[in-house]
């Protein structure tokens, strides 16, 4: 039995509600066809998929980082605001599709208003300019000043978006990205897109694309850290963009032992150059599995839509999103809670459909095994996160990589932290197939105890149309005094909540 002592009064951190955000991109049926559906049955009179807005919602997304993605390097955002009859469609050459442009700024800010959550835009650093990427502030932000500001109004909003969140750039490092830069280029195109950004609205918070590559942002920072508020780092685990071959439940434990090196090395980055206590960390993509999209980011393209655009439905499969998803994530989530002082914002990617929690279909929705995860951790996780800690050394089971390597992985990840006067503890089970009991050791708490837990009958259960393996469940544990003792099923997120 593992035993965990915790201490109200050694606070790690406040946790930002936008650790919890989402991320949208136009591609494959994200957008059209995902929450933007005019016509269907199920779509309001906005055209927004009333059933996905409502889920959304149920899990109280915080921020929407929103248009891309590789998409967002070659998109214009003058060509998706106006009248629809006016919109042309346009040719997305990341994504090697049409986008009918349908769905733009305004659209956007409307689904965010929608779910209540903030807007995050994404702008192009790839084909754009600092130019485009000011016009797109002044015309979401300013009151009327100006010509973008005043086509707003005149497209039917006459009150400022008041668009708080921004970033410059999606992957600008990575060849595979449209407008591709050099360390170098790429600090001095974000100071002046920085610059003129905040000219226009001195209060909006400013990311920029980043990753752990030291060159690469020792220029970034040097040029542009002074005027930036975030900077942003994303992370696949399970990479499969040319073959869906997705690991199985031991690799995907094995992926847990990583998922916070990122953090690490930009958190000693940023204290090394004295930053820290300005720039926080945006992990504004993230996901166990990465996207199926076969040749398009290859030297050989692909020339028919069978070699390229059918393949992506196979993202579409819920039998690939199992308990695997559902327990990396809450590791993922428990290690961004334990860092919540450098990292402020985190963003599952995507929302819906491809590998998102939220998959669509034409009569209705299905709620994949990590949809569970973020109502566990919004819904019931406190948001004082505080110091855990256990005398024992953790118990590590044997697992094999993807690569076929052979290690191990801890069998537990815990995290505490307060809800008000309650103490609430994350507690994952990583183990495939036996309990593990837990005992808290909590100086005066006391009170009712329940736990709550996300669960299938076995590591590879997960939802689809007409089935539903994989659930929420609450349980009443009665009450306690200073000290808890808690068994947990084998692969189960859970959270328990004394108070």
């Amino acid at each position: 039995m593992a035993v965990y002592e915790i201490n109200t009064g050694r606070v790690i951190g406040v946790r930002s509600p936008m650790l919890y955000g989402h991320f949208l991109e136009h591609f494959h049926r994200q957008v059209y066809g995902g929450i933007y559906d005019p016509g269907n049955p199920l779509s309001d009179g906005d055209g927004f998929r009333a059933d996905i807005v409502e889920a959304m919602r149920r899990i109280r997304v915080p921020v929407i980082r929103w248009p891309g993605g590789c998409f967002v390097s070659s998109y214009h955002w003058k060509d998706g605001v106006g009248p629809k009859e006016d919109r042309q469609p346009v040719y997305d050459k990341s994504w090697r599709v049409e986008d009918p442009n349908t769905f733009g700024t305004d659209e956007f800010v409307k689904l965010c208003r929608k779910i209540g959550c903030e807007p995050y835009i994404c702008t192009n650093a790839g084909t754009g300019t600092a130019e485009e990427m000011s016009d797109w502030v002044e015309y979401c932000n300013l009151p009327s000043a100006g010509k973008f500001a005043k086509q707003r109004a005149a497209n039917g909003s006459p009150s400022p978006h008041a668009v708080r969140y921004w970033s410059i750039g999606n992957e600008n490092y990575g060849s595979w990205e449209i407008g591709a830069k050099s360390s170098e280029e790429w600090g001095r195109l974000v100071e002046e897109s920085a610059k003129m950004m905040k000219r226009v609205d001195p209060d909006i918070e400013l990311s920029a694309a980043a990753l752990t590559d030291l060159r690469w942002n020792l220029n970034l920072l040097e040029r542009a850290g002074r005027l930036l508020d975030w900077i942003s780092i994303h992370q696949y685990w399970d990479f499969m963009p040319q073959v869906q071959d997705p690991a199985d439940y031991g690799a995907c434990m094995a992926f847990t032992n990583s998922v916070g090196d990122a953090v690490r090395e930009v958190r000693g980055l940023l204290s090394a150059m004295r930053l820290d206590k300005q720039i926080k960390i945006a992990f504004d993509e993230w996901n166990l599995r990465s996207w199926h999209h076969p040749n398009v980011h290859t030297v050989r393209q692909g020339r028919t839509p069978e070699e390229y655009i059918t393949p992506r439905d196979k993202n579409d499969d819920n039998s690939v999103y199992t308990m695997a998803d559902a327990v990396f994530s809450a590791c993922f989530l428990n290690e961004m809670n334990r860092n919540c002082d450098v990292v402020g914002m985190a963003n599952f990617s995507p929302v819906v459909n491809t590998r998102g929690c939220i998959y669509s279909h034409r009569d209705g929705i299905v709620l994949r095994s990590t949809y569970f995860v973020f109502e566990l951790f919004t819904r019931i996780m406190g948001d004082t996160v505080l110091d855990l800690w256990s005398p024992d050394l953790p118990e590590r089971m044997d697992v094999t990589a993807k690569d076929g390597r052979k290690t191990t992985s801890a069998v537990l990840d815990l995290c505490a932290a307060k809800d008000g006067e309650a103490v609430t503890v994350s507690a994952v089970n990583k183990h495939p197939t036996e309990t593990r009991e837990i005992t808290l050791k909590m100086p005066g708490i006391c009170g009712p105890v329940s736990l709550w837990t996300v669960k299938g009958p076995d590591t590879d259960s997960y939802n689809d149309v007409g089935r539903t393996e994989v659930t929420l469940t609450c349980r009443d544990l009665g009450t306690t005094v200073g000290e808890l003792t808690v068994r947990l099923d084998p692969h189960s997120v859970n959270v328990v909540k004394i108070g």
